[in-house]
């Protein structure tokens, strides 16, 4: 008998819809042009990769000439954040929070090695920051502004229409510009994604994590936003990312988010139905864990809980021999502790046994009930092997 598989990390990836791997399939056999191309092949090629910038315009109230494809969310981010700090042929100030990705964070860290002055913007013990605290931040010389849509590991979700009604007030008593990119990876095809409302200049998206492949990012760039390629090597995509464009991978990304815009109210009230189960489920069978973040300043799709006295990672190998794919944070910091709970000021020992658990429309009761049936006996059998739970018994 196969071992029952339960998948809660879609905020890692998740699987590519059975309806945008028909959607993507003819463009790696029939229609295999290079959209750059002026033959037959290419001009097919050049109509999916149009159709798909359009569609996805139309899905972020944007303009196509707005949308550009990326490789991936940390690509578009780069692209932004770079792209636009290298057209002001300058150096200054640039702000960002203690919580961002690493896509972000490492960038910011890399420039300010390179002498920009950085601002790191506190959160408070939900993860979330102050829009007040960023304008009392901007100084004269201060160039971009980066705030993630949603924090990946806990869901913090931040005020992103807020910060931008601020920025726009500042800039309208500045001769020169503050940019403001937010980086909407974890939102785009959980919440409506509206660019106008929100108010940015730049934003990220990444088509694998809304049931697209992996290899497709899309970055939104505001008209008259000033800002130049990072790499070089051709016209594509108006110049901002040279490169052959995935256009199988591009047409999946348009019609996965076409498919989670479709029902988004829908699929958000069956995900937060299954992430309170399963909160509720761990808070009344397992003692002394800690729930970090608030539910209701996050999107509904992340659950993040420490479970004192254990290690995140023994957890995760212990519900993966049960068949139960979670994470102890982001993916792309595995063995790290998380910059994200240290900024939360959530206690360093309990940080040591967080674990998220994160959740996508294909995901059913059955299988919240099945992770409760085995996580409290994990639990206590690694507590059982903890010298400060023993101790604390006596």
């Amino acid at each position: 008998m196969d071992k029952k598989r339960v998948y809660l990390d879609n905020s890692s990836t998740t699987a590519v819809l059975p309806e945008v791997v028909k959607e993507m399939t003819p463009y790696f056999s029939d229609i295999f042009g290079n959209a750059s191309s002026f033959h037959h092949f290419g001009r097919e090629a050049k109509k999916a990769l149009d159709a798909s910038r359009i569609k996805i315009a139309e899905l972020i109230n944007a303009t196509p000439d707005e949308v550009f494809f990326t490789g991936c969310g940390t690509e578009s981010d780069n692209i932004a954040i770079f792209g636009v700090l290298n057209a002001y042929c300058k150096k200054g100030h640039i702000i960002t929070t203690k919580i961002e990705h690493h896509a972000v964070l490492y960038s910011f860290r890399h420039l300010e090695k390179q002498g920009y002055k950085v601002t790191y913007l506190e959160v408070d013990k939900d993860g979330v920051i102050s829009a007040e605290d960023l304008k009392k931040a901007v100084a004269e010389d201060t160039l971009f502004v980066s705030v993630m849509h949603a924090n990946n590991e806990v869901g913090a979700l931040q005020p992103i229409a807020e910060i931008a009604a601020a920025l726009n007030e500042i800039n309208s008593k500045r001769k020169e510009k503050i940019y403001f990119h937010t980086d909407s990876v974890q939102t785009a095809g959980k919440l409506k994604i509206d660019v106008k409302k929100l108010g940015v200049d730049l934003l990220s998206m990444s088509g694998h994590k809304f049931g697209g492949p992996k290899g497709v990012g899309v970055l939104y760039v505001k008209r008259g936003t000033k800002i130049e390629s990072v790499t070089f090597g051709g016209h594509h995509e108006n110049g901002l990312r040279p490169g052959t464009e995935n256009v199988a991978g591009i047409v999946g990304a348009a019609k996965a988010l076409e498919i989670a815009n479709s029902a988004l109210d829908e699929h958000d009230k069956h995900i937060f139905f299954l992430r309170e189960k399963l909160k509720k489920g761990i808070l009344e069978t397992i003692p002394e864990v800690i729930i970090n973040g608030s539910g209701s300043r996050a999107v509904s799709n992340i659950l993040n809980v420490s479970f004192n006295y254990i290690e995140g990672e023994a957890l995760l190998l212990k519900l993966d021999m049960k068949g139960i794919a979670a994470s102890s944070g982001s993916a792309c910091a595995t063995g790290e502790p998380s910059h994200v709970l240290a900024a939360m000021r959530a206690d360093p020992v309990a940080a040591q046994g967080a674990v998220r658990f994160s959740f996508s429309y294909n995901n059913t009761e059955e299988e919240v009930d099945y992770v409760l049936s085995v996580l409290p006996e994990i639990v206590q059998s690694l507590r059982n092997m903890s010298p400060v739970w023993r101790s604390k018994k006596q």
